[in-house]
């Protein structure tokens, strides 16, 4: 028990400190090679932020344990929004841009639908991740168009993500970029190891132990971008952080392993954790969304409303664990 314990810190631990030297020298490496901040901003926020759960899912499917998976992109999805961003409106009032209703929070309710209809099956196949991956594309697409079109209303957050590209020799980039890579996977295997013999031997599903251990554990790129975003005087930026987090999730975490392999889903990621992923999504949008006075804004109470319904749901599920 104590070795597969230390199994998953240490794979967290080097999870995270190898999902963040891969998207530093992927973000180098686009930068030396002249790709747009706009470009290398994306893979910041958004694959960067991602990079943990999109490991572990692969990994997990291709050691037949894809409960873990799916339990670590529902988890993530519902961490996001209910521990990281509620704790972050608790800390400080977040205010929310108007463009982010034109573009960002259509996208991220279309991602929501598409995960949604992709899980009612309880199977998740090649179709599924074609369609997945498919919309992922198209909504980088999209989001790129209109960085382009509109490049005043991303300013800001342009001139952000281009202090966070580091001054790496073109050697030292490919370098961060090969040893996050490998590091990542390695990382991801002894994760999904621990996680899974530790479910075995508490008698708990695999699903749990992604939606909990897992999922809490890949969500700490989140939690650091968001605690960096307060400490900057800069809360707003947390909002584009878990929406672009949250479509990574929704759609990339999801899609890839099914483009592995053909599996079969756990019943309760439909009935009881699905659910809440769609709810907590509508909630995020429509508190951001009203009352409809500008500026708007994630106040304390709405945070303490996030903050509180993921409580509830993490005790539901030690519930669920201590009576099953």
């Amino acid at each position: 028990m104590l070795s597969y314990i230390a199994a998953v810190l240490a794979g967290l631990a080097l999870l995270i400190w190898s999902a963040d030297k891969f998207v530093e020298g992927a973000a180098a490496l686009a930068h030396l090679l002249g790709v747009s901040i706009m470009i290398i901003g994306i893979i910041i926020v958004g694959f960067g932020t991602s990079a943990p759960e999109i490991v572990v899912s692969i990994v997990a499917v291709m050691e037949d344990t894809p409960d873990i998976a799916i339990g670590n992109a529902l988890g993530s999805n519902i961490a996001n929004i209910g521990l990281i961003l509620g704790v972050t409106a608790i800390l400080a009032p977040v205010p929310v841009a108007a463009r982010l209703f034109k573009t960002e929070f259509p996208l991220l309710l279309l991602a929501t639908a598409v995960m949604a209809w992709a899980l009612f099956d309880l199977t998740l196949d090649l179709i599924d991740g074609f369609a997945l991956l498919g919309l992922l594309i198209l909504s980088l697409s999209h989001l790129i168009r209109e960085h382009r079109r509109h490049p005043a209303a991303y300013a800001r957050e342009e001139h952000e993500k281009e202090e966070m590209v580091s001054d790496l020799s073109m050697r030292a980039a490919i370098g961060w970029l090969i040893v996050g890579l490998v590091l990542l996977v390695a990382s991801s295997k002894l994760l999904v190891w621990g996680a899974s013999n530790f479910a075995l031997e508490l008698g708990v599903s695999e699903l749990i132990i992604g939606l909990t251990i897992v999922a809490l554990g890949t969500s700490l790129p989140e939690l650091a971008a968001s605690i960096a975003s307060l400490k900057k005087g800069k809360p707003d930026l947390a909002v584009g952080n878990v929406i672009g987090s949250n479509l990574f999730n929704s759609l990339a975490v999801v899609g890839l392993p099914a483009m592995f392999s053909t599996f079969s889903i756990d019943p309760s990621a439909r009935s009881r954790d699905l659910p809440v992923v769609i709810a907590l999504t509508l909630a995020f949008v429509l508190m951001s969304r009203f009352p409809s006075a500008v500026p708007r804004f994630l106040t304390r109470a709405k945070g303490i409303f996030l903050f509180s319904a993921f409580v509830i749901y993490q005790l539901y599920l030690y519930y669920q664990v201590a009576v099953g």
